[in-house]
């Protein structure tokens, strides 16, 4: 059966392209795509081409609905929406990939959980503990996301920094109190003044050489830095005698570091309502606009948040 999704090209370029999905095999479901998110890995991958050394997938944060069951596979029926999919409107699935979503009155675009998922792994290697102080770098969707679940914690403090006053305006509407930009001039004294306040954890989503630095400076001796975000396509370096005389822990929580099955505590979230993709999903567009949105996204749309793809 013939049916469509999208192909990268090293130019940069987006593709909409026909592909043949056969009847799932044993211990598949057949999936017919209804939504997905785009990445900040799809985007690094259409901004960077043939110079990308990790070219995402087409598509990975997907919700659509099970179209057919193949032998061997239980516990779900034809018309369940799930979590699994990606910029394809029928693909096949092992059963173990494919997560079902409970009944609620939100949107496809709303249930968007590999990212969600990807916090909940990011807040498991954090080891929170009542009382920590804790500051995020980086009030991207992803960030957005981490304030929408640390605000649920039993932290002292929460601080969210970052270089863009709109993101922080987003980060403001969702309840958070104290907001720094950070800027060429003040980064050094923003550094001293959250250093003195002995910050117990540091989550860094801005994938940045500047953002890591900045982790370092304001970590307390013997905290942790969680480096959530990925400096995609670049080496980054660090201070060997500041990291090690600061006695700091610092974890890697890419998604291959899970600790537990992450999807299923995500989806409890969303439906919730801890988790909440109202106010960040910013554009939503039909897979035929996708290339022209992706252009806008590379020419520095300010109003970008998050996009999310329809099939």
């Amino acid at each position: 059966m013939k049916t469509s999704s999208i192909k990268y090209h090293v130019d940069g370029s987006i593709e909409l392209v026909d592909i043949d999905v056969e009847d799932p095999q044993a211990g598949e479901i057949q999936v017919e795509g209804a939504a997905c998110g785009i990445c900040s890995w799809d985007i690094s991958t259409c901004k960077y081409g043939a110079d990308f050394k990790y070219p995402a997938p087409p598509g990975h944060e997907g919700v659509g609905y099970v179209r057919k069951i193949g032998p061997q596979v239980t516990g779900f029926k034809e018309g369940d929406r799930v979590a699994s999919g990606g910029f394809t409107k029928l693909r096949n699935f092992g059963a173990e990939k494919v997560y079902k979503i409970p009944e609620s009155p939100l949107p496809d675009t709303h249930w968007i959980v590999e990212p969600a998922a990807c916090v909940i792994n990011g807040i498991d290697h954090c080891h929170l503990r009542p009382g920590d102080r804790v500051v995020l770098i980086g009030c991207g969707f992803m960030g957005l996301l981490f304030l929408q679940a640390l605000q649920h914690s039993y932290a002292d403090q929460l601080v969210a920094l970052d270089i863009d006053q709109h993101r922080l305006d987003v980060a403001s509407g969702l309840g958070v109190q104290e907001l720094h930009l950070v800027t060429t001039e003040n980064s050094e004294g923003l550094a001293k003044m959250l250093k003195a306040r002995d910050i117990d954890v540091v989550i860094d989503t801005s994938g940045s050489q500047s953002g890591l630095d900045l982790a370092g400076n304001i970590v307390r001796r013997g905290g942790l830095i969680n480096l959530f975000g990925w400096n995609k396509g670049h080496a980054v370096s660090f201070n060997g005698d500041q990291w090690h005389l600061g006695g700091f822990s610092v974890v890697n929580t890419s998604p291959a570091s899970k600790l537990r099955d992450i999807f299923p505590p995500a989806i409890r979230l969303l439906q919730k309502g801890i988790f909440d993709l109202k106010p960040l999903v910013t554009h939503v567009v039909g897979i035929e606009e996708y290339p022209a949105l992706m252009r806008r996204i590379l020419a520095g749309d300010k109003s970008y948040i998050k996009g999310v793809v329809t099939l």
